[in-house]
């Protein structure tokens, strides 16, 4: 796929009378704005184009999603403000998601795992804005208190799981679809009462945003069957996060690589 191809292919998927695009093809790179809001952003192509080589359609429904929940996010805040009060969550999201607003500023940030990344997110009720360091005076906290204040309200979010049984491994998904989902990997009291439920080894898959899947593999094909549901979910959603799994001992979580025969490797070793 070549740039002017992307560039239509988003123009037919983020159609809006208020946007106005500007496709410099010497920078390789398009300007979006917002005619109302006076805002915009500056839209990378070939860091897209990275992606959709290895990702294909799911790099486009990413930043599809990314692009439209920005401004709907933005238009809300034009109309209300920022209403302190509202509810911030954290977010999870891959290693080699952007750690800066198109305007440059920082986002706030905390490291997770080798494979995921914590955000902050000000929820909008339909939507939420990812929290970047410049509106941190607006919301009135500090970098720390935001993030210990989005720590404890995760453990608030329901974990009602649905079962499945996959040639005696059990699988358990949360999938509320309200964003938060992934976010539940951070309740670690949640993950410690799993722990003890579980009879085999417990995996913990957070393939996009708006799932997480508890595994309790039991035998060598378990393994096999995570492996595939963790890369379907991974093209299927909104926001892609990982295609690996997490080995949850010892209240940690361990990025595994599943190979061929079943055979598991582990970031620190085998």
């Amino acid at each position: 796929m070549k740039s002017r191809e992307l560039v239509k292919i988003l123009k037919e998927r983020l159609p809006s009378e208020n946007f106005d695009w500007k496709f410099d093809e010497k920078a390789d790179r398009v300007r979006l704005d917002h005619k109302l809001l006076n805002k915009g952003m500056d839209i990378s192509l070939p860091d897209i184009l990275r992606q959709y080589s290895e990702k294909k359609e799911a790099a486009i429904d990413e930043v599809v999603y990314t692009i439209d929940m920005t401004f709907k996010a933005m238009e809300l805040e034009h109309t209300e403000g920022f209403q302190g009060g509202r509810p911030i969550y954290p977010v999870i999201r891959s290693t080699s998601f952007a750690e800066e607003t198109a305007d440059g500023n920082r986002f706030v940030m905390k490291d997770h795992t080798a494979e995921t990344r914590i955000y902050y997110a000000l929820d909008l009720d339909t939507t939420y804005r990812l929290i970047d360091e410049s509106m941190l005076d607006a919301i009135g906290q500090t970098a720390p208190q935001l993030m210990e204040a989005a720590q404890f309200r995760v453990k608030s979010l329901p974990t009602k799981m649905k079962k499945d049984e996959v040639d005696g491994n059990l699988f358990y998904f949360i999938n509320n679809n309200d964003g938060y989902d992934a976010s539940r990997i951070l309740n670690t009291a949640f993950l410690k009462e799993m722990k003890e439920k579980v009879e085999g080894d417990m995996t913990v898959s957070v393939p996009h945003q708006d799932v997480l899947i508890i595994g309790d593999i039991r035998n060598k094909t378990g393994y096999d069957v995570l492996a595939q549901m963790t890369m379907h979910f991974f093209t299927k959603g909104n926001v892609p996060v990982t295609s690996l799994s997490f080995i949850y001992e010892k209240d940690e979580l361990e990025p595994i690589f599943i190979m061929a025969k079943n055979r598991v490797t582990r970031k620190k070793g085998k």
